[in-house]
């Protein structure tokens, strides 16, 4: 007689188990050597790649911003002579956009995505270029990614999102980021962490053996949902044995002391400078190799532009200047303090020795937005500035500004310097003609 089974759908949680638990190596660079980088010929590390990525989701002024000519003749446009001094380390890049990424400012979560439609009913969000570089590098690191804000409103926007679509949170708090990096627990405390997650192994070996049993009796469709299960603890497990090995290991030194909190969302370029700062240290501990900034530009109210000088208008109100000379000039000033803040982290990358090279020819930074003209809400011809890296620069690389290149050609040509095998990502269709030395 043949049996029956009453088959239900396999579910299963799947929680972030290790919140808050991913952390980076025990010394800065030049004092450690994984197997990741260990180069056995030479018995010398070979300096791995980093990756630091910032956006302004209310963009900058273009007409200021992008230059008038192109090639590595071209005349610095008036933001970018402020990057003089660093002129051969950066190149800007016109015509770039993200197809069918419209919608204004609903496209501020969907920079480093090019998720399609974001104004659609049911529209959910894909992989961001930050954790996709994570999962193709694996747990080099203690924190795969670090994922900061400048008054950002947290529940709402990020630049890292799961492959799930699902937001991850950025950290805007400078103290709490920096006990999280250097500040190591006490003994008792990193032992009851440890039997967490001894505690969370036992768990997920019970389960696997509860669901190896059930295996024979399923049918087709319900061995597909197990091997989807299966397939999910596997990398949980994997993903907890790393987190077993970094909580074991101590955290950096640094002879930099704890950061105040700056909370006043008035203090804009205060928060900014304090947060580039954190993405520095962040890089130079090694502590993460990927680092997003997203600055929400559209939640700062009123804010400081000088010490006696505040705007007349919130940031968003004054992108809507509607050529007011008043409005303009003020969105002049803050967009200045900010490349002025990008040259100062670029400057600092340029003057650490990084091995044999300058910790800037290992690190890409990116510095863009979603929104190519906030006044009319335009998403076409972004603002994106590459620096470092290794790429070819010194020069203003102009692309069509009616018939836009995919920005995420951009994403898989650094995707590919980072050493990720990845011949696409997003909307690509291909790799960036003009950045290879």
């Amino acid at each position: 007689m043949q049996s029956t089974h009453s088959h239900s759908p396999i579910t299963f949680s799947r929680r972030p188990f290790l919140k808050s638990l991913g952390v980076s190596l025990a010394l800065p660079w030049l004092e450690t050597i994984t197997a990741a980088s260990l180069d056995k010929r030479s018995n010398t590390a070979a300096p791995p790649r980093r990756m630091l990525l910032i956006s302004n989701n209310l963009g900058v002024l273009p007409k200021p911003f992008f230059p008038q000519d192109e090639g590595t003749d071209y005349e610095l446009s008036p933001y970018l002579s402020e990057l003089t001094n660093l002129r051969d380390d950066f190149t800007v890049i016109s015509g770039l956009s993200h197809p069918d990424v419209a919608g204004g400012h609903s496209t501020e979560n969907c920079f480093l995505t090019a998720a399609r439609g974001p104004t659609r009913t049911g529209f959910r969000n894909s992989i961001s270029l930050d954790q996709f570089a994570a999962e193709a590098l694996g747990p080099v690191t203690r924190f795969p990614t670090i994922n900061l804000g400048v008054n950002i409103d947290k529940a709402n926007r990020s630049l890292s999102w799961t492959r799930d679509g699902s937001l991850l949170p950025a950290e805007d708090s400078a103290p709490t980021l920096f006990r999280r990096m250097f500040v190591q627990g006490k003994p008792a405390d990193v032992a009851r962490q440890l039997q967490r997650l001894d505690e969370r192994g036992s768990i997920l070996d019970t389960l696997l053996d509860d669901a190896r049993q059930l295996e024979q009796n399923l049918s087709l469709n319900d061995r597909a949902r197990l091997d989807q299960y299966l397939t999910s603890v596997r990398e949980v497990e994997q993903r907890l044995h790393s987190a077993r090995e970094w909580e074991m290991r101590p955290k950096p030194v640094t002879d930099q002391t704890p950061p105040e909190d700056i909370q006043d969302k008035k203090l804009f370029f205060e928060k900014f400078g304090m947060m580039l700062s954190m993405a520095q240290l962040a890089l130079e501990s090694d502590s993460a190799r990927i680092v997003t900034l997203m600055v929400d530009a559209f939640a700062t109210p009123v804010f400081q532009l000088h010490e006696n000088q505040q705007t007349t208008d919130g940031y968003h109100n004054l992108s809507h200047h509607g050529q007011s000379a008043e409005k303009v000039s003020q969105l002049k000033d803050a967009d200045r303090q900010q490349i002025v803040l990008l040259r100062e982290v670029l400057q600092n990358l340029a003057n650490k020795q990084h091995g044999e090279r300058r910790l800037l020819d290992s690190t890409m930074v990116l510095y863009g937005s979603n929104m190519g003209d906030s006044n009319t809400h335009d998403n076409t011809n972004l603002p994106i500035l590459l620096a470092g890296g290794g790429f070819k620069h010194g020069q203003h690389l102009a692309f069509s500004r009616e018939n836009n290149k995919p920005l995420c050609n951009l994403f898989v040509s650094m995707l590919q310097k980072l050493g990720v095998e990845a011949e696409s990502f997003g909307s690509s269709s291909g790799t960036l003609t003009g950045l290879d030395v």
